[in-house]
Parts: C-alpha cells; sequence; structure tokens
C-alpha cells in the first residue's frame, strides 16, 4: 500500500525496502507490479500520467482498466480528470495521450524524479546530486536537470 508512517520518503522508493516494509510510492509498486505482470505475462503497461504513475491494463475483450499502483483502484475517467484539474489548473483537460504507454526508460525517469525530490528533502544532497547525474545520463541537455544539479 501507500507510504504511511514512512520514517524517509526514499524508503518509499527504494524497491529493497518498498518490498521489505510492503510500502511505497505510485512509481515504486508500480515497478513491482508491471516486473510480476511481465513474468506472469499479463498485459499491464505503464503510463507516467500528470500526476503520478498509473498502469493501464488492456484486455482481449478491449476492455480498459485504468489502475493506481498505490491501493490497486480501478479509476475512472471521471477521478482522472479531477487529478489533472487539480495538478494542472481548472481548463486543463485529459487527453487521449495521456493514457498512452510510457516507455520503460520513462518510468526510470519518473522514479529517479522522485527519489532526487526525496533525498533533497531528506538533506542527503550528495545521494541527491548523484541521481541528478544519473537523470542527466538520459538527456544532458535538460535545462531543469542542469537547474536542479546546480542547486543542489
Amino acid at each position: 500500500g501507500g507510504a504511511s508512517g514512512v520514517y524517509r520518503l526514499s524508503d518509499a522508493i527504494w524497491l529493497d525496502k518498498v518490498l521489505e516494509g510492503r510500502q511505497g510510492t505510485p512509481v515504486s509498486l508500480g515497478t513491482i507490479f508491471l516486473h510480476i505482470a511481465n513474468a506472469l505475462d499479463l498485459p499491464l503497461l505503464p503510463v507516467i500520467f500528470p500526476t503520478q504513475l498509473i498502469l493501464r491494463a488492456d484486455w482481449l475483450d478491449e476492455e480498459l482498466w485504468l489502475i493506481n499502483p498505490l491501493n490497486g483502484e480501478t479509476l475512472s475517467e471521471h477521478q482522472l480528470e479531477v487529478w489533472i484539474k487539480g495538478n494542472l489548473g481548472l481548463g486543463a483537460e485529459l487527453e487521449d495521450d495521456d493514457l498512452d504507454e510510457s516507455e520503460n526508460i520513462m518510468v526510470v525517469r519518473k522514479m529517479l524524479d522522485t527519489l532526487k525530490a526525496a533525498l533533497m528533502e531528506e538533506k542527503q544532497l550528495e545521494m541527491a546530486l548523484r541521481t541528478s547525474e544519473t537523470v542527466l545520463c538520459f538527456d544532458p541537455e535538460d535545462p531543469y536537470e542542469i537547474r536542479d544539479r546546480g542547486l543542489i
């Protein structure tokens, strides 16, 4: 389930700690679910939604499930629209491409971004800097990441 009572937010992101404590963030729990689904040949796909990682199941009968990895709830389009408006503003609308499958590299990037923010909050600046440098390996010209590295 979701992280509650966790002493350090980064403990909800490190996969070994997530497996040990059975609590995590949407991206850490989602990553574990995706790994298990892949091993079982289940049609589960990652979606980097504007608010968090969600999971998409495309079933053979063409039914689409959108799943919150934090609690296993199936998400409705209405819930996703509320999330988008709350995150991007009242004028924002749910677009079809908001639910597109994300490449694995984007899931890794989301996890690293979440980890970096947690490490900065915890004042673990050396590890946050290493995380930022890892992100820059994916996109060396990212101006936001270059800025973050300078701030760390």
